[in-house]
């Protein structure tokens, strides 16, 4: 090798260290520059660090900041709130509300990332955290509430304020500050179909889940070919306490085993009053239900049954049928109605005071106009093909596309149908697996509870299981 290609080779080698060397020196501005954006233990409640405040100089050493991004974020130094949230999201991108096992695609895990991100909490476990709904995959809400403890500055104390230990007297004292901005702050890291719409301080005792006083939800459905006077009529019969085991999923292996819930009104109605005469197969129409609680799938378990009654295939007795377990102890086998209609409308508390930023409320009503506008559109072009073919001479079907699974072409009545397990086989089943538990009742009865295998073993309630050995003897649990 001849001594000029050496020497070439020596030349591009230098030039590539150097190259090297000028990448890194701009890796580590970009994590400093980073690290000054990012919040502190001195940041102010906007997000703001201290540092920055009054023009001070960007010009310390790399080893300072270096040092303060790996100093943690001192919890223990700020008040804790105990606050309730209500947020709204669009549920059809997500697989439900509460985090689950096999996916991070959820409403909550999306919350607590922002949670986490915005350092209003320190972890989930130590939040005190309860949420009021538990949405299925699909499933949208408006009025959903969340109960936590937020990060506060709130030294001079207030509802539901911990203050942290050896607080300074003159800190105590000193004048009143603004809150964190908890809905500013969240809404500028979620994903924009999901909004904090406002919240409220609450007692430390309080609980978004125990402390809800009615929890409304909204489904909606266009006319077709539905009679929606008989559905109307047919809803009414859903008022009161009943025992819903044949209108729902039995969740029994987290240890549902209580299945009576009240409902304080159902109606259908259409969604413009001015349609109420009109005959409109186009006209959209609302199921809306108000109870106290409710259980798995049961608001589409008791929709997909008002679809079957719009469509005549069954009559609206077939509602007190199912609801008499006595005579019909087990479900028959049917569809739901599919999800992305139902919406969690309202979650109804007592006493709260709920405290709106105008600036994001304004917001999230831009950004739901511009959804708005763009699924009005969407829906009219959809709808002029439809009338174009039908001037043509295409003929409607007019079938129910609001069930899940496929069409059967000869209905089968359903207390025709076979039917699913019953709750004392079920309850056998999960006994069998270490899900729950038997034992003796004071009474000499027997008592179920939730098993050490069970997922959620805590705070598990001991219930009464009815004989097998006669029928008489069983109870509504």
């Amino acid at each position: 090798m001849s001594e000029a290609v050496t020497q070439r080779i020596k030349e591009l080698e230098a030039e590539l260290e150097k190259l090297k060397s000028q990448l890194g020196e701009r890796s580590e501005a970009g994590e400093d520059a980073q690290e000054t954006n990012s919040p502190s233990a001195n940041d102010d409640t906007d997000g703001k660090p201290a540092g920055n405040r009054g023009g001070s100089s960007s010009s310390s050493s790399k080893k300072g900041k270096k040092a303060n991004k790996e100093r943690p974020f001192d919890f223990s130094a700020h008040p804790r709130r105990h606050a309730a949230l209500r947020l709204a999201y669009l549920g059809w991108a997500y697989q439900g509300f509460a985090v689950q096992e096999n996916t991070d695609n959820t409403v909550e895990a999306r919350l607590f990332e922002a949670l986490l991100k915005t350092r209003l909490i320190q972890d989930r476990q130590s939040s005190n955290y309860h949420r009021c709904g538990r949405t299925d995959k699909g499933v949208s809400a408006f009025s959903q509430v969340i109960s936590i403890d937020l990060r506060s500055t709130q030294f001079s104390g207030g509802p539901g304020v911990t203050l942290p230990e050896n607080v300074d007297v003159g800190i105590k004292n000193k004048a009143a500050v603004s809150e964190v901005p908890y809905v500013k702050m969240l809404n500028r890291v979620l994903p924009q179909d999901i909004r904090i719409l406002d919240w409220s301080p609450v007692a430390e005792g309080f609980s978004a889940r125990f402390d809800c006083q009615s929890r409304t939800y909204r489904y909606y459905f266009p006319r077709g070919a539905l009679d929606v006077a008989l559905m109307a009529d047919a809803a009414k019969r859903y008022e009161g306490t009943h025992d819903f085991r044949n209108l729902c999923k039995m969740d029994v292996g987290n240890g549902v085993l209580q299945f009576e819930r009240t409902i304080l009104s159902a109606s259908v109605k259409p969604v413009q009053p001015q349609h109420t005469c009109s005959t409109d197969q186009y006209d959209l129409f609302v199921f809306e239900i108000k109870g106290l609680a409710f259980l798995y799938h049961q608001v589409r378990c008791m929709m997909a049954l008002l679809l079957l009654i719009g469509q005549k295939l069954e009559a609206p007795e077939i509602i007190n049928k199912l609801l008499d377990v006595q005579s019909n102890p087990r479900k028959p086998q049917y569809s739901m109605a599919v999800d992305y209609p139902l919406v969690l409308y309202d979650c109804h508390f007592e006493g709260l005071n709920w405290k709106q930023e105008t600036e994001e409320v304004n917001h999230v009503l831009s950004a739901l106009q511009q959804h708005w506008t763009q699924s009005t559109v969407k829906t009219h072009v959809l709808h002029g093909m439809i009338k174009g073919l039908e001037a043509a001479g295409g003929v409607s079907f007019n079938h129910c596309w609001l069930v899940e699974g496929s069409r059967q072409r000869n209905y089968r009545p359903l207390l025709e149908r076979p039917c699913c397990e019953s709750l004392e086989s079920r309850i056998d089943h999960f006994v069998k697996r270490g899900r729950l538990e038997r034992e003796e009742g004071e009474d000499g009865g027997e008592m179920v509870h939730r098993g050490k295998r069970s997922k959620h073993s805590h705070n598990s309630p001991s219930l009464p299981v009815p004989s097998k050995q006669s029928e008489h003897q069983k109870a509504d649990i």
